[in-house]
């Protein structure tokens, strides 16, 4: 059975089409009629990222050309009669040819498949050749930033500087290919999921156990500015799950993304968790805490007092529908990189938690132009301040 270096191009391409559409190492190996361990060297070597096709530069002499220099050869053509006929510079057939052993050795398709060999060499990437570039870049990911928002971040620092610019695919190969190494690879252990290679996208939904509770408004009568996020104020949250029952909550701000994280140390029954909501929210301007959106979870059964006590219009989700609350379902999956699944959270003071979203809130995100969280709920904050000095 082939061991990876000795898979033929067509099972590496299987095995790069089938991890594109979500499959598992051991069902690719079991499609593929391979070990588990196979596929999963083969995906390590290059660190979850396929490789980049090999092409051919038009510069560079074709097999044909190097055929019909062997042709001209046995003909007693010389070298500057083969370089009319190729429409090619003189010299740059005699080089050739002394390259691959002078004329009486000269083979077309031994040539060619050395030239193959020698352009295997990896060209310097541009964090390779930028040190300064490089070390904001490291920085960066000790901050916990992704590479999408250091990337945006760069084009935003630096609007007119080419050299300070980087795309996230490039910070990606050099975190995980490991024939770049330009970055340190236990950088990795920085990004959401720490991974030590890349894993396709696939698509899940998450099971929801759903509890009957009375009184619920439905997402579908929430006013139309709390859709366009034109208006502040409009929360959502959800309960982040831990070992053993525990949990905290989290609540995000649909306007800025800016989150903040609630301890639940009485356990995450609904008085706690609306108690602990109230004392959370509480804490912001009233112009900041308009409504929240909730999914249907028992936790929430006491939205009505909730609601009376802290000044917040409660709207609940249809059923198995996470999507409706997108921002906070991708703010859970960022906390993951802090806690993860399966990880208890009953020793996870309110404390901790600040810290948490602190990171969470001073990172520069794409979908706020690469701004980050704190900075935009300032700026609101700042804004209602300086419209009360005003009256």
């Amino acid at each position: 059975m082939p061991k990876g270096h000795g898979l033929s191009e067509a099972t590496k391409d299987g095995i790069w089409e089938l991890r594109s559409e979500g499959v598992s190492d051991r069902e690719i190996g079991r499609r593929l009629g391979l070990p588990r361990g196979t596929v999963s060297n083969h995906l390590a070597r290059t660190g979850g990222i396929r490789p980049r096709a090999r092409r051919r530069p038009e510069r560079c002499l074709s097999l044909e050309e190097r055929e019909e220099i062997s042709r001209g050869i046995a003909r007693g053509h010389s070298a500057r009669a083969i370089a009319r006929a190729l429409g090619r510079s003189h010299t740059t057939i005699v080089r050739e040819i002394n390259r691959c052993g002078g004329r009486r050795r000269y083979r077309a398709h031994a040539a060619d498949r050395e030239a193959w060999r020698r352009s295997r060499r990896p060209r310097p990437t541009k964090l390779e050749l930028c040190p300064e570039l490089r070390g904001v870049v490291d920085e960066r990911l000790q901050e916990d930033h992704s590479p999408e928002q250091i990337a945006g971040w760069f084009r935003l620092r630096y609007p007119d500087n080419e050299a300070m610019h980087v795309s996230h695919e490039t910070i990606y190969r050099a975190l995980y290919v490991q024939a770049r190494g330009t970055l340190r690879r236990e950088l990795t252990r920085h990004l959401r999921r720490g991974r030590s290679r890349r894993y396709a996208r696939s698509q899940s939904s998450k099971g929801q156990g759903q509890g009957k509770l009375t009184g619920m408004v439905m997402i579908s009568e929430r006013p139309p500015e709390v859709d366009s996020r034109a208006v502040p104020g409009h929360w959502e949250g959800d309960l982040l799950m831990g070992g053993r029952t525990s949990a905290i909550a989290t609540l995000v701000e649909r306007q800025t993304r800016y989150c903040q994280l609630v301890a639940l140390p009485e356990g995450s029954g609904a008085v706690e968790v609306c108690d602990a909501l109230k004392q959370s929210i509480t804490t912001l301007p009233a112009q900041l805490r308009r409504s929240l959106t909730w999914d249907q979870g028992s936790e929430m059964s006491e939205h009505r007092r909730f609601s009376v006590e802290a000044g917040v219009e409660v709207y609940f989700c249809d059923p198995r529908s996470p999507w409706q609350r997108g921002s906070n379902e991708n703010t859970n999956g960022l906390l993951r990189q802090y806690f993860p699944k399966g990880e208890s959270l009953a020793g996870v003071g309110q404390e901790r938690l600040d810290e948490v979203a602190e990171k969470l809130n001073g990172r520069p995100r794409e979908t706020l132009g690469f701004a980050t969280p704190a900075e935009k709920l300032a700026e609101l904050i700042d804004g209602l301040n300086e419209a009360g000095a005003e009256r």
